[in-house]
């Protein structure tokens, strides 16, 4: 696939009022959400729930692709269409997690490092064939006493980079994402310079291994308050530093920025991607690749008649996707 085409898809990842559904949900972390609902984490409840997610009617309205697990882009809705075509059919590009996790970064206490290269030339292969058109590969960076390390910080890079380059070579788009994590009582000042230093790395990385930034698309953490800090930063002030902090790192040849959640609340995701799109000019559409954000709503209506409840329960995806699409747009009233 060709560069142009890979900017073609990139682009249309972030058409504007569209962004991303993530549901690439490990088995261990559904298993997590679905017991908190009281909802039994077999493969079949995992199909069905995400049948109900991908099948909403309309979702293509503000959703523009959606990230899948490995067992998610092998599966098929109940009449036994695949997804990877029900979301095609439907103008949503399918995207694959490709990272295999993240382990203890041997010689830095308290710091990981995403595994998975291994092998990763073939399964791209084989995911292009069931469908990708682009990827994921998460990367995490704690802040801590003494830590991010220098080496944490460009151990993930180079990680992330060697990834994207690979999605390329296979004619997929890579999705990169280096998210600070919000846990600490950090300040959103300390959140700042790590986030600044996180983003330097990785795109330092990724011009050394000829990465075409045109074919390629920003997953970001949000610049903001660790969630234990006693003093909160307001929605305007996330905005403000994180695109601020964007701009001073991210070159503006980079087709678009998709945000993480990270813990924040449904309303508290929205509210800071409506705030940024009303600041002036961001040289990159910013749009959102929400996980638990898009879902916790609907989750618990489904869990509560799986069999019954679809309908309902698509209403608030779509209700979900609708609010995060005007506020890519910078036009969501609250």
């Amino acid at each position: 696939m060709s560069i142009e085409e890979l900017a073609d898809i990139a682009q249309a990842m972030v058409a504007p009022g569209k962004g991303i559904i993530a549901i690439d949900e490990s088995t261990a972390t559904i298993a997590k959400r679905f017991a908190s609902v009281g909802v039994e984490n077999t493969e079949e409840n995992r199909r069905a729930y995400r049948e109900m997610l991908l099948t909403t009617p309309n979702l293509s309205d503000y959703i523009s692709g959606a990230i899948l697990y490995d067992e998610t882009i092998r599966q098929s809705t109940r009449d036994g269409v695949p997804f990877t075509k029900i979301m095609m059919d439907a103008g949503i590009l399918p995207g694959i997690k490709v990272d295999t996790g993240a382990k203890p970064l041997a010689g830095c206490p308290g710091e990981l490092v995403t595994e998975g290269l291994d092998g990763l030339r073939e399964r791209l292969a084989e995911y292009v064939k069931l469908g990708a058109k682009f990827a994921k590969w998460r990367a995490v960076i704690t802040i801590g006493e003494d830590i991010p390390t220098g080496t944490c910080i460009d151990s993930n890079a180079h990680a992330l980079a060697r990834y994207a380059a690979l999605c390329q070579e296979a004619g997929i788009v890579p999705m990169v994402e280096p998210e600070v994590l919000m846990d600490g009582d950090h300040d959103i000042d300390t959140c700042y310079d790590v986030t600044e230093a996180v983003l330097r790395s990785l795109f330092a990385a990724l011009y050394e291994h000829n990465v075409m930034l045109e074919g390629c698309i920003l997953k970001a953490s949000m610049v903001i308050s660790g969630k234990d800090c006693p003093e909160q930063a307001d929605a305007e002030e996330v905005a403000a530093q994180t695109v601020h902090c964007l701009k001073a790192t991210v070159p503006a040849t980079l087709p678009g920025i998709v945000f993480l959640s990270g813990g924040q609340s449904d309303e508290q995701a929205t509210r800071h991607l409506n705030e940024m799109n009303q600041l002036e000019g961001n040289p990159w559409p910013l749009s959102f690749s929400y996980g638990r954000a898009m879902q916790a709503a609907a989750l618990k209506i489904w869990a509560k008649d799986p069999v019954n409840n679809v309908a309902e329960a698509q209403k608030t995806v779509y209700a979900r996707a609708r609010e995060n699409g005007l506020a890519a747009l910078g036009e969501w009233q609250g």
